[in-house]
């Protein structure tokens, strides 16, 4: 059970929001458009990441992995960062935040999986009831951005109507019904790095929504440990 709180952005305010996660899932190959997810699959291919068996997969990932922190530890230095806009399921209502799935590629390489299951997956602080952000779900942007070469670069930027609508993913994990359960969250994809999947000792994530005019972000650092064999 993983335990958290998020600062809770709503129209008329801003409110506590604390819950128990006892159901994490990330959700993968969530892409809508055909090329963009062939294009996802093809650029994990060149890292030697074997092709799903369906679309979407729906991956079970130990709770205790959720994190909020700015500073993680990954072992290795094949690890690194892919932005998602994250469902949280509360007692009351669905929230709406940004988290990376920081992913080990090594691992993935030959377990898909497992490598799931290496590295912490992190979140914000921040979240948008998702009744507010629905109506205009797919003009949500997603960003993210690396250190390279000493400099910020941009990694990742696009809309997420790029990915499967919530309550489809939510359908899809629940075997038709589009509500997520109170004490679930659900990582809902990601979109094609920019150049290539590389990692970085640090990286910055944000989800802004344009229309309403304003914008979740966090941003943490990979202290990498030696590998040792």
């Amino acid at each position: 059970m993983a335990r958290l709180e998020f600062a809770g952005h709503a129209l008329g305010g801003v409110e506590p929001v604390r819950v128990e996660i006892g159901t994490l899932i990330v959700a993968g190959w969530t892409g809508r458009d055909l090329e963009a997810l062939n294009h996802h699959i093809e650029e994990l291919k060149a890292i030697g990441v074997q092709p799903p068996s369906s679309v979407p997969l729906y991956y079970r990932i130990a709770t205790q992995m959720l994190t909020q922190t700015d500073r993680i530890q990954a072992v290795g230095p094949d690890s690194s960062g892919e932005v998602e806009p994250v469902l949280v399921g509360a007692a009351d209502r669905l929230w709406v935040t940004v988290g990376s799935d920081h992913t080990d590629r090594r691992v993935e390489s030959y377990g898909v999986a497992v490598s799931k299951q290496m590295c912490p997956k992190v979140l914000t602080r921040g979240a948008w009831r998702f009744e507010e952000v629905e109506p205009h779900w797919d003009r949500l942007i997603l960003r993210s951005f690396i250190l390279e070469g000493g400099k910020r670069v941009p990694y990742q930027e696009g809309t997420v109507g790029r990915i499967r609508a919530p309550r489809e993913l939510i359908s899809g994990w629940q075997g038709g019904n589009p509500r997520l359960p109170a004490g679930a969250l659900m990582f809902c994809g990601t979109l094609p790095a920019i150049g290539k999947i590389r990692p970085s000792g640090r990286f910055e994530m944000e989800l802004e929504d344009p229309v309403l005019g304003r914008r979740l972000a966090h941003a943490y650092d990979i202290d990498v440990l030696p590998l040792i064999e």
